[in-house]
């Protein structure tokens, strides 16, 4: 993995611009071999995605606040994941409400879910509006609400026509938003695609009866904001997670000593190719960890990533001479090898390599070609520390 990760960041570098190693024109590329690279680079770094084209462009559609809160609390401000325990699975999704119905019937469209992918957790999402004005000051202070999957009888061998997935008593007076537990219905509609007839919402008095949907309304995709429709958010897991989970928290990670070894990178000049450090000098420096800041906006990815903008993925650079000092974290081995080679008791022994020794996680937050806004955990994207190895 720590071979990938490298690639990658190469990958990064060629997306850039070409570096100036010397004033001859020769040592640049023809128009036609940058641009073929470029593109390479660009197909290579959405499979890293996990993505065969890149979505498409949504500038005036807003995010979900629920998406935007998640992505703060599970992620730093480069998108760094703050702790993998956080997150149910690697992948949360969010979709709206496609009937537009008044608010008593949902369907959403899961067809942008791998079937590979395993379902961790499904939740209903609705906002629930105060009562109208002539019901403000009804006596009834609670209503129970219940959510049902619709059955399609004909492949149930039953005369139910909805099956009970979550009920609970809500305050008639309150507003904001409820979340009810639908985790059965995803997992059927993922198992057979035809059998998702949607979501049916009843709302009864405490004593059983009916209830007036103006005591109890719900937010509709039709006649409300975008900010209010009935959501659905799914959390899964396509088996990269338990990769992740054997990595330490980034913010724990980097010992005090080491961290004094790493460049500080300005935030006016959040370029991978701006850092001005010439071959000698990092080469004569010992194994250290330094910028490598991806841009989004100059991949051409901002129109369809809500966060980060950019992250910076860092890169290993330096030498690992003998003695190798423990600020070098070396492992035993390249410890063995130093010596070897600085003994030059064998020939063709060169000095360890200087690499990545911890990667971490980052969170990408974008819109897919449904618009719907997906977090999405991705592992091995950051150098935490760099070592001799």
């Amino acid at each position: 993995m720590f071979v990938f990760a490298l690639s990658f960041a190469a990958l990064l570098c060629v997306t850039s611009a070409w570096p100036a190693i010397s004033g001859r024109e020769n040592d640049y590329p023809s128009e036609d071999e940058s641009e073929e690279v470029r593109s390479a680079a660009i197909k290579r770094l959405l499979e890293v995605f996990g993505m065969e084209d890149p979505p498409a462009v949504h500038v005036h559609k807003q995010p979900p606040q629920y998406m935007l809160d998640l992505y703060n609390t599970v992620a730093d401000v480069d998108g760094v994941t703050k702790d993998p325990y956080l997150l149910e699975g690697n992948i949360v999704r969010s979709f709206f409400d496609k009937l537009g119905s008044e608010q008593v019937e949902f369907k959403f469209n899961l067809s942008t879910v791998a079937r590979s992918e395993k379902v961790l957790a499904a939740e209903l999402h609705l906002f629930k509006l105060r009562p109208q004005g002539s019901l403000t000051f009804s006596r009834q202070h609670f209503c129970q609400v219940s959510v049902y999957q619709l059955l399609d009888i004909r492949k149930t061998n039953s005369t139910q026509t909805k099956k009970l997935l979550s009920s609970r008593l809500i305050p008639v007076h309150s507003a904001g938003w409820e979340v009810f537990t639908v985790t059965q219905a995803v997992r059927s509609w993922m198992a057979d695609e035809d059998s998702n007839l949607g979501l049916h919402v009843v709302v009864r008095t405490l004593e059983g009866s009916q209830t007036d949907l103006k005591l109890m309304r719900f937010a509709s995709g039709r006649h409300h904001h975008q900010s209010k429709q009935p959501m659905l958010v799914l959390f899964t897991d396509d088996g990269r997670r338990s990769a992740a989970l054997g990595s330490t928290n980034p913010h724990e990670a980097i010992s005090t000593s080491f961290l004094s070894q790493i460049p500080v990178l300005d935030k006016s000049s959040r370029s991978a190719r701006s850092i001005d450090y010439s071959e000698e000098e990092v080469r004569s420096k010992p194994c250290q960890r330094l910028p490598l800041y991806v841009d989004f906006e100059e991949i051409g990815w901002s129109g369809w990533i809500v966060s980060p903008r950019g992250y910076n993925a860092y890169h290993c650079k330096g030498s690992c001479s003998f003695p190798l000092g423990q600020n070098m974290r070396p492992t035993n081995h390249a410890t063995v090898q130093s010596i070897i080679n600085a003994l030059k008791l064998i020939r063709g022994i060169e000095t360890p390599c200087c690499v990545p020794d911890k990667l971490f996680s980052i969170n990408l937050l974008y819109f897919d070609d449904d618009e719907n806004v997906v977090l999405k955990q991705y592992n091995d994207m950051v150098a935490g520390s760099c070592g001799c190895h």
